[in-house]
């Protein structure tokens, strides 16, 4: 059995928002901390973000989320939001962005490897790590940390920071495949937001960031980095990579940390005229494979399971 043809083109129209939409994050991202401390502005993005979106289910007739579902999904939140996310925009104060999208290029490796040692978890085929790292090949030869500017090297707690960070979001997303008290994607979304905004703002007290948040000095253009970063990044971008989590091998769905350098350089050149090279397109093309060896791996892996096993291979898992 195969997924159903509406299965196929959501879960591509998903990839789609995710690549394009996480690709123009890092911009936004770098352009709100300029004048806003990091770990505040996130706790202040989730937070609304998730607030809306709570609100806006309940007005359309969603259950009240049970206590068990409030514990997993401030759990995976924490790890997803405050480890994945808050952790990367702190230490993007020190580190350069194109190291840091090498650096996030491993996730993918986390993942897959979560996923393996996770009790149940499925072993990844040979060809489905072959691409991983050809994936991973294709960023370094993107980001390419050997031109580096930096003179004096990096600061090891920034890229300890990042690391930890890839760590951090790959067991936050498979704990998501495997809670069994999960409620549907988007409420799920809701409540991963809310809680993982309440552990940034413990963080940002922590840090002095909420001491240090002063709304007279944010400029304009932090504040518009803000808006689409609640608007674009977390209603439409996290939502929709919590119903990738429930809905897609993790392997696929990881993709979007290989293709994401990919749509910020190009936005870079469109929107801020930075040059693209041959070595861009080259790279480009090597992660684009590394994508379609895991998607076709993906497909061929379905066709081969037992009928049970493949209907529960495109069902979520709650």
């Amino acid at each position: 059995m195969t997924p159903s043809a509406p299965a196929k083109s959501s879960a591509g129209l998903a990839l789609g928002t995710i690549y394009l939409v996480w690709g123009s994050t890092y911009l936004a991202i770098k352009v709100a901390v300029e004048t806003m401390p990091p770990f505040a502005m996130a706790a202040l993005r989730f937070l609304i973000a998730g607030a809306f979106l709570f609100v806006f289910l309940r007005w359309r007739g969603a259950a009240w989320p049970t206590r068990r579902q409030l514990i997993d999904n401030t759990i995976i939140g924490t790890l997803l939001l405050l480890g994945g996310n808050g952790l990367v925009a702190w230490a993007e104060q020190v580190i350069p962005s194109g190291i840091t999208a090498l650096l996030i290029g491993i996730g993918p490796l986390f993942i897959v490897l979560t996923e393996w040692a996770w009790p149940g978890g499925q072993r990844p085929t040979t060809m489905i790590i072959t691409a991983l790292l050809l994936g991973l090949a294709g960023v370094a030869w993107l980001a390419a940390p050997w031109e580096s500017s930096v003179e004096t090297g990096l600061p090891f707690y920034g890229v300890a920071t990042i690391l930890f960070s890839c760590v951090c979001w790959s067991v936050g997303s498979i704990y998501s495949r495997h809670a069994k008290s999960s409620p549907d994607p988007f409420q799920a979304a809701a409540l991963q937001m809310l809680g993982g905004g309440l552990a940034l703002t413990l963080t940002a007290f922590a840090t002095g960031d909420v001491a240090r948040f002063d709304f007279a000095s944010v400029s304009d253009r932090s504040w518009t980095a803000f808006v689409y970063l609640i608007v674009v990044g977390s209603l439409v971008g996290f939502s929709t990579f919590v119903w990738l989590m429930k809905n897609v091998p993790p392997a696929l769905a990881a993709t979007f940390a290989y293709v994401n350098p990919i749509v910020a350089v190009f936005l870079g050149w469109w929107l801020l005229d930075e040059p693209v090279t041959a070595r861009t397109f080259g790279a480009a093309s090597v992660i684009i494979t590394s994508v379609i060896i895991i998607t076709v791996q993906r497909n061929r892996r379905t066709l081969t399971v037992p009928p049970r096993q493949a209907v529960a291979a495109v069902e979520t898992d709650n």
